[in-house]
């Protein structure tokens, strides 16, 4: 059997695809970041390595025999007073295990990034995800780049937090006019194409955009979740300008919902066409409606 080294295993992605990994017959090795041991509860079979994506020396040895690397790590804010920043976390830590890689003699390379991902592009999270992507097309390893939209499932910090609100208040802010477009994907089948990229020779120096079905304006992404809780939406729309010049005042407090990286996001967009992926990768989309009803029991 195969062993895969994951790093970036601990978090919402990243715990799916171990799951999936041990399903396909893959032995899994995952980079554990101290403290965060608890977020694998329940992996009883894999192996565990301590260690931190910014420290890559100890990790080559643990890497070594490993048929392939698949790097998770990410963050979509930073915590700049904590040394948590796009640039160490996204460019850095795909540096470093990029490194661990090569040293290691793994060939394979699967390496998570985001719908958007361009050069010159006006977020710095998309920016810094494209330096990332970068390093791995010059690596001169077998590699393959998941870019994905909004990605959903249990645990997740998009969907749950919306049905969260919708359980709880009696109405729902919209910024703007609500009708910017996502394209979410189960987490399930995000997992399931890192896996069988593992599997397919031909997605090496591939790069795959990844989106659901169907995209949705951000008010039927309400209704939809909604209608999988039986309740009725009542919506709020709150000017996105006004959002804006708060943003820039109150955006760098670490507890304010929003940063402008982020409704710079929002603006963009997050739709694709993700043919290419289900085709490649055996996968039938799911209809966003019944992935909604399996996440939240409807």
């Amino acid at each position: 059997m195969h062993r895969i080294f994951v790093s970036g295993g601990t978090g919402f992605v990243g715990r799916h695809v171990v799951r999936a990994l041990l399903s396909r017959g893959f032995l899994v090795r995952c980079l554990v970041r101290p403290g965060s041991e608890a977020d694998l509860k329940g992996f009883e079979s894999i192996d565990r390595v301590p260690g931190d994506v910014l420290a890559p020396d100890p990790i080559v040895a643990a890497a070594e025999g490993c048929a392939g690397l698949v790097h998770l790590v990410g963050i979509i804010r930073e915590h700049r007073a904590r040394g948590v920043t796009f640039e160490r976390l996204h460019v850095r830590a795909t540096q470093n295990m990029l490194m661990v890689a090569k040293a290691a003699g793994v060939k394979r390379y699967v390496q998570m990034s985001a719908l958007g991902t361009r050069p010159n592009a006006v977020s710095a999270y998309h920016r810094t995800k494209w330096l990332a992507e970068e390093a791995v097309r010059a690596s001169g390893l077998d590699w393959t780049i998941f870019r994905p939209s909004i990605i959903f499932g249990q645990g997740d910090e998009f969907i749950s937090m919306l049905a969260q609100m919708i359980r709880r208040t009696p109405v729902v802010p919209v910024l703007g006019d609500g009708n910017y477009r996502l394209q979410p994907i189960a987490v399930e089948q995000i997992a399931e194409g890192i896996v069988q990229a593992l599997r397919v020779p031909q997605s090496a120096a591939r790069t795959y955009e990844v989106g659901g079905a169907e995209a949705y304006r951000f008010v039927e992404i309400l209704d939809q979740i909604g209608a999988a809780l039986g309740r009725r939406v009542r919506k709020l729309h709150v000017p996105l300008g006004a959002v804006k010049l708060v943003t820039r005042g109150f955006g760098w407090l670490p507890y304010y919902p929003v940063t402008q990286d982020q409704l710079t996001m929002l603006e963009e967009e997050s739709v694709t066409d993700p043919t290419p992926f289900f085709r490649d990768f055996g996968i039938t989309p799911e209809p966003f409606a019944r992935g909604l009803a399996r996440m939240l029991g409807g």
